[in-house]
């Protein structure tokens, strides 16, 4: 009896199944996935050369120059965009029935959407570092040190929204459906919020719409290293979004139980 319970306990994962293994799995199967290379690695580069190579790319923008405040706000939508694509990875999954097998697996629900975000973390990092290096190459974009690498880790933390959203959306959309929406979505969003054209170049109305853009608080928190400027009201912004995709991802896990 007691060597029948000392089975059974141990065919109990560890944190619910969570695991350095399952990550390097997961890893490699990203990987080698093509269009994540796109998103991870050329997209990031190809964009980061083109918008730091303004003509206004070497005026000032606090403590560095323009150029530095492109930079930091590509590698914040290059790593938003990753990181919704590879939470989003669960549609795909839903509709080949994968994640109704997980189920039947002692993996648990939560450490399944872990999983899911700390991949997107890491391809968004991998994004993020992309970005820099070839700006670095570059030699356009001029800021101190501790600026790169503090702006750097705050659009890391700020992709973890994203993450969740991508995750949210993979849950209510079909198949493939789902990066045909964040892609345009994101894109849209981040130019309304702020990433690719600074708000003072909006209408007051427009200026107004887009403090309320999931993209306008991040992007605020990502530069302020470089800016020393962060209003409270992005901060909010940043946390009330993060929370409405989290709940939403949560939300929408707990009802799925059917193969899309």
């Amino acid at each position: 009896m007691n060597d029948f319970s000392d089975v059974t306990a141990r065919r109990v994962p560890p944190l619910g199944g969570f695991s350095l293994t399952l990550l390097r799995i997961e890893l490699t199967r990203m990987l080698r996935n093509r269009r994540t290379i796109v998103f991870t690695l050329l997209m990031p580069a190809a964009f980061a050369l083109i918008f730091t190579n303004r003509q206004d790319a070497g005026s000032a923008a606090g403590s560095g120059n323009v150029a530095a405040y492109i930079l930091i706000s590509i590698a914040l939508y290059a790593a938003a965009l990753t990181a919704a694509a590879t939470g989003a990875m669960v549609a795909l999954e839903r509709a080949t029935g994968w994640s109704r097998q997980l189920r039947l697996t002692p993996l648990k629900p939560v450490a399944y959407i872990l999983v899911k975000v700390t991949m997107a973390l890491i391809m968004g990092g991998i994004a993020i570092v992309v970005v820099n290096i070839v700006g670095a190459v570059e030699g356009k974009a001029v800021m101190p040190t501790h600026v790169w690498i503090f702006g750097a880790l705050l659009a890391l933390v700020c992709t973890v929204t994203f993450a969740a959203l991508g995750v949210f959306v993979g849950y209510i959309v079909p198949g493939e459906n789902a990066m045909q929406i964040l892609g345009p979505g994101l894109a849209a969003l981040s130019f309304l919020g702020g990433v690719f054209i600074p708000l003072s170049v909006y209408s007051p109305v427009v200026r107004d719409i887009a403090y309320w853009t999931p993209m306008y608080g991040v992007a605020e928190i990502a530069r302020s290293p470089l800016t020393s400027e962060l209003p409270w009201y992005a901060v909010v912004n940043a946390v009330v979004w993060f929370g409405l995709f989290v709940a939403g991802a949560a939300w929408r896990m707990s009802k799925d139980t059917a193969r899309v």
